[in-house]
């Protein structure tokens, strides 16, 4: 017979949070957003944190290498997805890792006998009027010049004629070695006006261009997530099948962290992959997942997961509780693996935060489910809405809408992480449609950040820890969840005139 979790099955819908008294040292400007996103000993600081508990889910129309950046500039961290080739993911983190604010890797390149015409097609593409001219036409080659838009006019000039004909001689150019600070290289930018500051290796090879208009961009993302070499982190999904040699690649790449993607994680599998990963390469930090309870927490974390991924079929784009009938309401599943993160902290003296991932709707979900115990959250829905995400725009007639599909739709193809007996899904566990779209990352996520913020300051807190040890909350009724909502107010003579 089985057995039966007393318990109803519970959703963020299902709560509100109730104000504490708010101290006078308590506003949006002191609010700490930081995060852990690894296991660490009780007392003693990650070896990894997140500066704000947001990462991005680990699906191909989410967490491309511009989203990667986006995010991990505004201080969160996304994790490349691993439904392509080991190749093709490790380039993407390399991508990331390669990127740094302010050295910016050349998109407009030409080699010198290439035509002025082609000069112009290339600008037009990329949008930007500075190109980099190589030996062989790449952002690496050996740079040979600079061309701008202000060194020909397509009316007066030949377009036919060679690049080479109107480029800047790098011999004449001010150039930077690859020793080169970012504060150096700004400071060169202003001392000696120049709008851009080529850096270049021993053997004169691009490495990055450094432009005065990014120094004011750089500004802007005070709180970047970076390694200790002031590189943009970025993490990696893996599966249960190829990890052998799937993870050395990505490590190679440079990544820092890796996270177990699976619709269900409490498996013997995930367990054999985590132990195998933690022996062979013990540096790296490696998440398991997705599990609803204490108990399939407390197996993954004893198997040696750095994080555990909560929630199973709460997805948007998920539709696991329909077609398998498992799963367990968000709200209750990251209260139950809290409640055993905190236990297994109490017996091991070893920290292991969990993501809460799926069932966040709103904005103010987030904070729920802050307050309920995970340490961040992973979202697919709300990312897959901004121009960095891989989707395309798509207008209608009610506005613009961005392409989102799942990882269990047939179009994602993933095979490999839903386990249905063959070589392909014989039946679907996510769907394929589209999101409402919601413009610049950067814009939207600093909305959401600000709500959480007020949030924490009318619960009386400061930082999460204090959030998740102080905050009250009260169910609701199907009523109360009405009265949530705005009512429209018409007043009776507006009603009945005419």
């Amino acid at each position: 017979m089985a057995k039966i979790i007393a318990e109803t099955s519970r959703t963020f819908n299902e709560y509100l949070l109730l104000p504490n008294r708010t101290r006078t040292d308590c506003s949006v400007g002191t609010v700490d957003l930081g995060t852990p996103l690894i296991r660490h000993r009780v007392g003693t600081p990650p070896a990894i944190a997140l500066r704000v508990p947001f990462t991005s889910a680990i699906m191909q129309a989410v967490s491309s290498p511009e989203l990667a950046i986006a995010l991990a500039r505004d201080g969160g961290l996304s994790f490349v997805h691993h439904n392509q080739s080991i190749a093709d993911q490790a380039a993407a983190v390399r991508r990331v890792k390669n990127f740094k604010a302010g050295f910016v890797t050349s998109d407009t390149n030409v080699r010198p006998d290439d035509t002025l015409g082609q000069l112009l097609a290339v600008m037009g593409r990329t949008g930007h009027s500075t190109a980099a001219v190589t030996d062989d036409g790449s952002p690496t080659g050996r740079l040979l010049g600079l061309v701008t838009s202000r060194d020909f006019h397509p009316q007066r000039h030949d377009l036919d004629g060679p690049v080479s004909g109107r480029m800047i001689p790098v011999a004449e150019l001010p150039t930077a070695g690859s020793e080169t600070t970012l504060s150096a290289a700004n400071a060169r930018l202003w001392d000696e006006r120049l709008d851009c500051l080529p850096v270049l290796d021993r053997d004169g090879r691009l490495q990055h261009l450094v432009f005065r208009s990014d120094y004011e961009d750089n500004k802007r993302f005070p709180h970047q997530l970076v390694d200790a070499d002031k590189r943009l982190r970025v993490g990696a999904g893996i599966n249960t099948h190829d990890y052998r040699d799937r993870v050395p690649a990505l490590i190679a790449a440079g990544v820092d962290a890796l996270c177990f993607d699976s619709s269900d994680g409490y498996s013997d599998w995930q367990a054999q992959a985590l132990t195998w990963v933690k022996k062979h390469h013990p540096d790296i930090a490696v998440g398991g997942g997705n599990v609803v309870d204490g108990e399939a927490f407390t197996f993954l974390a004893e198997a040696g997961a750095d994080f555990v991924k909560v929630g199973v079929g709460g997805g948007s784009i998920c539709i696991t509780r329909d077609q398998k009938g498992i799963g367990r309401g968000q709200a209750s599943a990251v209260l139950d693996v809290a409640a055993a993160r905190d236990a297994f902290a109490d017996r091991t003296g070893e920290y292991v935060p969990i993501c809460s991932d799926g069932g966040l709707v709103h904005d103010y979900h987030v904070a729920l489910a802050l307050a309920m115990g995970a340490d961040f959250v992973m979202m697919g829905r709300y990312f897959a809405r901004f121009d960095q995400a891989p989707g395309a725009k798509v207008p209608t007639r009610e506005g613009f809408v961005k392409e989102y599909w799942g990882e269990g739709s047939h179009r994602a193809r993933n095979w490999q992480r839903y386990g249905q007996g063959g070589q392909g899904l014989v039946f679907e566990e996510g769907v394929d449609g589209y999101v409402p779209y919601a413009g610049d990352l950067h814009e939207g996520l600093a909305v959401t950040i600000a709500k959480i913020k007020s949030t924490m300051v009318s619960c009386g807190s400061i930082d999460l820890p204090e959030f998740r040890s102080t905050a009250r909350m009260t169910l609701v009724s199907e009523q109360s969840f009405q009265e949530s909502h705005a009512n429209v107010v018409v007043r009776e003579t507006a009603a009945s005139a005419g």
